[in-house]
């Protein structure tokens, strides 16, 4: 009750005025969720003026009836009442421009006896990733998702190493892409190279160029794809696979930043971001001694482990809209709710990559708009006995659909009928999917 006095004989007018010239979305909120001031940033995002005064920062940007951590989401706030200090979390938000994910920075504000009384949170919308079906960049809402998609965040404004972690499809290129769009490099280069695909011979001429006469074949300059990435990012996909006469040589660029053409005797500076990836153990690699230490703890700075798909079941649907429209454009082909059930119930070996080929044969094989389980070839389970494709991936997709009915719940403020609509179930299902998971209770 004190809280709610304080901030109804304190209109807070120096401070309204200094978060009117913010350029981002700021909102001062008090200890009950309520929100004191909005600058214009925040109002125009929500297409407001005074009106989302008084509401709850949860209502007006998630459309929840409960806090965010009642919804499934991480509190800042909550995070921040217990720490005492800042709290930085990623989360999905409703604004004009439909649900987006946005950087959420909440500092807390002490009275003259030491007490939190109020937060400033400071909103950053992000265009690395979206929370709806794209054509491009990276698509989620999955709480593995969410955490990478966080660590991206903290990491791209800095110029530190990174090494994305993660099996083969899962999409580590497109993360690399997508620290290298929220960096302050993003407007120059962003230059790939398939480690895998250059033999020993060509590595470092590929790499680092070189000068005419350099060896047999080398008839005039080359460039090299560090010079070609330079003032921006070069990616160095499956690093692992580098050979170890080439380590020593990538290792003093990462030290020094310089290089030599191959033929040359100029050192050249380099003006790189480098970013690996690799689906290999590169600790087990250098027990073995096949890739070098020194090597991998300066690849290593920031360590990013890109989920697999199996890990993300709330995506898998997403992530298939967002691949029809890639892979078979002009045509509105949708999965039925056989074909949705069947795919989350698959293990995806080949991750991300392995769901669009089965989305792009699926797409040949269906002649009409609705594609059902006649048109999925899942590989992987033609090798499994009868019985065996749920196994123990039961409580896994009871998890994963408890928290989506939790949170579809949290956000719907219309009747019982139109959620289940929305959700394509029955209303006696929803009802008795909502009281199994202590969403409800009575009748």
């Amino acid at each position: 009750m004190a809280d709610k006095d304080r901030s109804s004989d304190h209109p807070l007018p120096v401070l309204a005025s200094f978060l009117d010239t913010r350029e981002e979305p700021h909102i001062l909120i008090d200890t009950d969720y309520r929100i004191i001031i909005a600058n214009a940033a925040y109002r125009r995002a929500h297409q407001a003026g005074d009106s989302v005064i008084g509401r709850t920062c949860y209502e007006v940007s998630h459309h929840y009836r409960v806090p965010c951590d009642q919804a499934g989401e991480s509190c800042p706030l909550m995070q921040a009442r217990e720490s005492g200090r800042r709290e930085r979390v990623v989360h999905l938000h409703h604004t004009v421009d439909g649900e987006i994910y946005e950087n959420i920075e909440l500092s807390p504000l002490r009275d003259t006896a030491g007490e939190i009384t109020f937060y400033i949170e400071k909103i950053s919308p992000l265009t690395v990733a979206r929370g709806r079906t794209e054509t491009r960049g990276l698509v989620g809402r999955s709480p593995a998702f969410k955490r990478m998609l966080a660590l991206i965040v903290r990491v791209a404004p800095s110029e530190a190493t990174v090494l994305l972690q993660g099996e083969s499809g899962t999409g580590k290129e497109l993360a690399a892409a997508a620290v290298h769009q929220a960096s302050e490099r993003v407007a120059r280069p962003f230059v790939a190279v398939e480690c895998t695909s250059l033999p020993e011979t060509l590595f470092e001429s590929e790499l680092f160029g070189h000068e005419k006469g350099a060896f047999t074949g080398a008839t005039q300059r080359k460039t090299g794809l560090v010079e070609a990435a330079s003032g921006g990012t070069l990616f160095l996909d499956e690093v692992g696979d580098i050979p170890l006469s080439m380590q020593a040589k990538l290792l003093r660029l990462l030290e020094t930043g310089t290089y030599r053409r191959v033929g040359s005797t100029e050192l050249r500076q380099a003006d790189i971001r480098v970013i690996s990836a690799t689906h290999r153990n590169l600790r087990e690699m250098v027990r073995e001694g096949s890739f070098r230490q020194d090597l991998y703890y300066r690849l290593n700075a920031f360590p990013i482990v890109v989920p697999p798909l199996r890990e993300r079941g709330e995506d898998i649907v997403l992530l298939s809209d967002s691949l029809l429209s890639r892979v078979a454009p002009g045509r509105r082909l949708q999965l039925s709710q056989a074909s949705i059930d069947q795919l989350l119930q698959y293990r995806f070996p080949g991750n991300v990559r392995e769901l669009r080929n089965i989305l792009e044969r699926a797409s040949l094989m269906c002649d009409g708009e609705l594609i059902e389980p006649e048109h999925l070839y899942l590989e992987d389970m033609e090798k499994q006995p009868p019985g065996a494709r749920v196994g123990g991936g039961d409580s896994l997709l009871s998890e994963m659909e408890r928290r989506t009915m939790a949170a579809a719940f949290a956000a719907h403020h219309g009747s019982r009928r139109e959620l289940a609509r929305k959700l394509g179930l029955s209303e006696r299902t929803l009802y008795r999917k909502l009281k199994a998971y202590g969403l409800i209770s009575g009748k």
